[in-house]
């Protein structure tokens, strides 16, 4: 099957079968994209996803467009975007079309409400499978610890306050420590 036509594909599925936006997309996207066709790496996919997260646009379609990028330049990121987007508008085109108060409907809400939980195991699933592939060093971990501990924290509390700035404070911590340690005068890299 032709680059194009199988991007195509493989986001429209992955698009289609999977509930609760983005982040349950990710645990997918990594099966199909690097267990199952190898198209990128478990490294690839780790560094898609930071970038995609602190990237403008939802989290699914920016790995769905780099992907595609990836294995079929321009066209391929194109065709791999509109596959993820197109099952959902449609869907949703559908419904509007057809029911006015579509999760009024007893039997809607409740499956709704299953969807819900299968949404949440998606999503630590797919956090669960980062923290496995991440770098075994104590800096990483260290600011996996403490965002998750600030995070907690501004949700237990309910304070205001924004998880870019977070982002921004472990980017700006792991720069630091990367310039500190004189790697960026070496070349950086392991292989090096």
């Amino acid at each position: 099957m032709p680059i194009l036509l199988e991007l195509f594909l493989t986001f429209a599925k992955i698009g289609l079968f999977t509930f609760g936006g983005g982040y349950a997309m990710i645990s997918l996207i990594e099966d199909v994209c690097v267990d199952r066709r190898g198209w990128i790496t478990h490294d690839e996919m780790m560094d898609i996803t930071v970038i995609a997260e602190s990237t403008p646009g939802p989290i699914a379609i920016n790995c769905a467009t780099f992907v595609g990028y990836r294995r079929g330049g321009v066209l391929g990121a194109v065709l791999a975007t509109f596959g993820v987007v197109l099952p959902s508008f449609v869907i949703i085109f559908l419904i509007a079309q057809v029911l006015d108060n579509f999760l009024a409907i007893p039997l809607i809400a409740h499956a709704f409400g299953g969807i819900k939980l299968a949404v949440g195991l998606l999503i630590l699933d797919a956090g669960l499978n980062m923290m496995r592939k991440m770098k075994k060093k104590l800096l990483p971990r260290l600011i996996l610890l403490l965002s998750c501990a600030a995070m907690l924290a501004v949700n237990l509390f309910a304070w205001n306050f924004s998880s870019v700035t977070l982002m921004l404070a472990a980017g700006a911590v792991g720069l630091v420590c990367f310039l500190a340690g004189g790697e960026g005068r070496r070349g950086g890299g392991e292989g090096r």
